[in-house]
């Protein structure tokens, strides 16, 4: 028997395999736009749950430093972003804005170090309407 008040909707960014067209920085701002991020939903009530993709962008504010920016497009295999005292591995959670601390450390295929990137906030703005994959039993 589930506890129906621990039992929330969740969405977040499945990294591996999902598609970034750029990395642009610009004036201490840092974009990573996802052409096709990979959202993995959990539904209230539900074991089961379901995939869709969407685009959209993860923007760092304040970067303080950042390794070499690799050439778009890129297949993500995976990384962590950090937010103050959370890490998230391997994914992104839907919605995510928080000021203080960032850090992503991305790894991407065919690209032999990690993209690490630094700065004081961090926000995912997803764009359009999220489209469904499939359900994942």
């Amino acid at each position: 028997m589930t506890d129906p008040e621990n039992d929330l909707d969740s969405m977040s960014i499945d990294l591996n395999g999902s598609e970034i067209s750029s990395i642009h920085r610009e004036d201490g701002r840092l974009t990573l736009h996802f052409s096709r991020a990979y959202l993995v939903k959990t539904m209230t009530g539900s074991s089961e749950r379901t995939r869709w993709h969407q685009a959209g962008d993860l923007v760092i504010d304040g970067v303080e430093e950042a390794s070499t920016i690799p050439s778009g497009p890129l297949v993500c295999r995976g990384g962590d972003i950090e937010e103050n005292i959370f890490t998230y591995r391997d994914m992104v959670p839907v919605p995510l804005e928080s000021r203080g601390h960032v850090r992503c450390a991305l790894m991407f295929e065919g690209v032999a170090n990690p993209f690490v990137a630094q700065g004081t906030a961090i926000r995912l703005e997803m764009h359009d309407t999220p489209k469904y994959i499939e359900h994942l039993r």
